[in-house]
């Protein structure tokens, strides 16, 4: 995948992410608050001021997790986006992330 394709993929990947978020906050499921910077980037901050973010490495052709409980990234591989290091698809693990620090079960 050159560096165009890996932007188109990720940032279509991106927006993805965002309307989820945006429906969750609209049913008030979990508290907290998106912030799309540019670059790519999704910042995720909870009621209890932790925060997760979301941003594509274009270097690396991955898009990147980071929360409290640690760092993942995630290749485009067949149309979904696998985790490196386990295979664990990014939303389930962004729903993973989220419920963990929001301490409310979130289903993305």
């Amino acid at each position: 995948m050159n560096e165009q394709e890996f932007i188109t993929a990720a940032d279509a990947e991106l927006a993805r992410i965002e309307a989820r978020l945006e429906a969750l906050t609209d049913v008030g499921e979990v508290d907290f608050d998106v912030e799309i910077k540019p670059g790519g980037i999704i910042e995720i901050e909870l009621g209890n001021g932790s925060k997760i973010i979301v941003n594509r490495h274009v270097a690396a052709r991955e898009i990147w997790l980071a929360a409290k409980s640690g760092g993942f990234h995630f290749r485009h591989e067949g149309g979904r986006w696998i985790g490196t290091r386990d295979g664990e698809e990014l939303l389930t693990a962004l729903a993973r992330c989220l419920s963990q620090q929001a301490g409310v079960p979130v289903s993305l």
